[in-house]
């Protein structure tokens, strides 16, 4: 099942989203790179941030979603990324003019059946000196993640949904390490609990609900074509969210952890 995305949805609580990127690169120690990839770069600021970095650099796009290329395309003013769209799992490193200086991938994995050959393979593409940098989620424990699963499988369409949540899976961080350093690279992995404070102004009546709606959610609401089960699931699913995350006087508080890996190869 293919996911619909939405990049209007998907750019609300861009800072939030944004940050676990900005944290990644700052770790990646690349100075003049020629080739800069980004697997899974959704709707194109933060690969546009990469091209700002680097401006010597030929700079990749690659993503799935036509919806997410297009807003990407409309934010690259100067044409200065390529963007490609492409399932990471069939994307080739020998597409490319030259082996890649730095492959980025971030909050994409956790989608990708089978990630972890992926990644060895990626980890072997890298040009001598190269970098890979990831971050995936590691909060599909969190209540925003199991409560879904609960109504999933209470409603009547539960045989239906079952595939839809299935779809997100992630690996232990020290899993990522070992893989990578097993593929020669020397591997800095970390993982963060980023407290997101969502709308301190009061204006969502949900916002946790309005942050999964873009990302966790996409799968739910693509299976539920039918209206009155798409309503009576998101009638179940918010409520026991304002429950799980109950607005404070500073706004929703929102903990998410998230695993990172940032892997050199040697010159």
């Amino acid at each position: 099942m293919s996911v619909r995305w939405d990049p209007q949805q998907y750019a609300k609580f861009a800072d939030h989203r944004g940050r676990p990127f900005t944290d990644l690169l700052a770790r990646v120690g690349a100075e003049h790179p020629s080739v800069v990839v980004d697997l899974g770069c959704g709707n194109g600021p933060l690969t546009l941030s990469l091209a700002q970095r680097w401006p010597g650099a030929t700079v990749v796009g690659v993503d799935q979603s036509p919806q997410m290329l297009e807003a990407a395309r409309g934010l690259d003013v100067d044409s200065r990324v390529e963007w490609v769209q492409a399932d990471v799992r069939a994307w080739d490193p020998r597409s490319l003019a030259a082996p890649p200086d730095v492959l980025v991938t971030n909050a994409t994995l956790q989608w990708v059946p089978g990630h972890v050959e992926l990644l060895v393979q990626w980890a072997q593409s890298l040009a001598p000196g190269g970098w890979l940098a990831m971050q995936v989620p590691g909060n599909l424990e969190a209540p925003s993640h199991a409560l879904m699963r609960e109504v999933a499988a209470s409603h009547p369409a539960a045989e239906r949904l079952e595939p839809a949540l299935r779809r997100l899976a992630v690996e232990a961080p020290a899993r990522y390490v070992e893989l990578l350093a097993g593929a020669g690279l020397a591997v800095d992995g970390w993982e963060t609990t980023y407290q997101h404070v969502l709308d301190p102004l009061g204006q969502q009546e949900n916002p946790v609900l309005e942050w999964v709606r873009g990302t966790g959610l996409r799968p739910v609401l693509d299976t539920l074509t039918d209206e009155a089960e798409r309503t009576a699931f998101l009638a179940e699913y918010d409520a026991r969210l304002r429950t799980a995350y109950p607005r404070t006087s500073v706004g929703v508080i929102f903990p998410f952890r998230r695993v990172f890996c940032v892997a050199h190869r040697p010159a």
